[in-house]
């Protein structure tokens, strides 16, 4: 039996196999009054054809969990009726492909406000259409010459934890099973925990209790109106890959075991995000040891990601538990039956649909 499709049962839910599609963004919404933030036909197609290629998780990209949290005008939200309407159709068709959808809840932080990557992937000042300013845990732009981001009080800390609490609710109701909160890439709750973007000199700044005090409030906030048997995830920088004044992998495995005592069920475990410019040595696997570091080290089981794009490969870092599953993401862009392909080659059973029998 292959250790990559073996199931994996994560609080009273059962995942088919352990070959899960990160989350990315699409950047494909509009932003017009009551559309703004909707998913459309691109974002079903597009989880729809990767829960038929056999991933056992399909995770929808980055949500926004209010308006400035959006990365660009394009990205999903998940604040209103509509958005969790259309969010709904989504995971109604992975659910019923023996998949599980789940859905990375998000803010960006001073990364918002941004063009389309294709569009350059800029800052949209405030006074151009369709932007607005940013938010921080301290006002430092990510780019020199960016909006300055607005320092965030204490109420506003406040009410952004709320806000991920109520698109968590919005979640479940539009029948996701697993809710990751997306604490890594430079956005805002990685701003919070990292010493390179917060300066703070009150409760949420200085010590490591007090960076992390925000992410472990959101994660109790979430915790706390998802069900039991459901499980929730966090997404973590592992490092940020500077020299000096930057959170670390060491800082990781502490958070590791602070978010296992709050209800948190894996680490979603990438790196590197919150600085431009920085120099990242890649190759396949490149950010496995990470997680492989956090599993060793503590109870709380993790997920894999970083250029994985082999069957053997991912067999391996599963079989040597090194992670508990693996996530891909550009692989599974160039080839969304990758999972039943891997199936296949490791002797396991692919899930294809009846529809494509006739041709596997």
């Amino acid at each position: 039996m292959s250790a990559l499709f073996e199931p994996l049962r994560l609080r009273g839910l059962t995942l088919p196999n352990r070959v899960w599609m990160s989350p990315m963004c699409q950047y494909s919404a509009v932003d017009e009054g009551p559309d703004t933030g909707v998913a459309g036909d691109w974002h079903f197609a597009h989880q729809a054809a990767r829960a038929v290629g056999g991933a056992g998780l399909i995770i929808t990209e980055a949500t926004a969990v209010n308006p400035e949290g959006r990365i660009s005008p394009a990205d999903l939200g998940l604040w209103n009726d509509r958005q969790q309407q259309g969010l709904a159709r989504i995971a109604a068709f992975v659910r019923g492909y023996d998949a599980v959808p789940g859905i990375q809840l998000a803010h960006a932080g001073r990364k918002a406000s941004t063009e389309r990557p294709w569009r350059g992937g800029r800052s949209i000042h405030p006074d151009q259409p369709h932007g607005w300013r940013p938010v921080a845990p301290s006002p430092l732009p990510f780019h020199e010459g960016d909006p300055v981001p607005a320092e965030l009080s204490r109420d506003q800390i406040g009410a952004i934890v709320e806000d991920f609490a109520a698109s968590a609710r919005r979640a479940l109701d539009a029948g996701f099973q697993v809710v990751e909160i997306h604490g890594a890439h430079g956005y805002l709750i990685h701003e919070f925990v990292s010493p390179h973007t917060n300066r703070r000199t009150d409760e949420y700044g200085g010590s490591f209790e007090n960076r992390t005090r925000f992410a472990l409030e959101v994660v109790d906030a979430v915790r706390a109106v998802w069900p039991d048997e459901l499980p929730v995830f966090y997404r973590a920088s592992a490092t940020d890959w500077l020299d000096e004044a930057g959170w670390t992998t060491d800082d990781t495995v502490r958070l590791a075991k602070e978010l296992l005592g709050h209800g948190a069920d894996l680490l979603d475990t990438s790196s590197g995000g919150i600085a431009p410019g920085v120099r990242i040595t890649t190759g396949p696997g490149y950010q496995v040891p990470f997680a492989a570091r956090v599993k060793a080290e503590t109870d709380l089981p993790v997920a894999a990601v970083g250029e994985i794009t082999e069957p053997r490969q991912a067999e391996e870092i599963i079989a040597s538990g090194q992670a508990d599953a693996v996530l891909l993401a550009r692989e599974l862009l160039r080839d969304p039956y990758w999972p039943n392909r891997a199936a296949r080659s490791l002797g396991a059973a692919p899930s294809w649909p009846d529809q494509y029998l006739r041709a596997v």
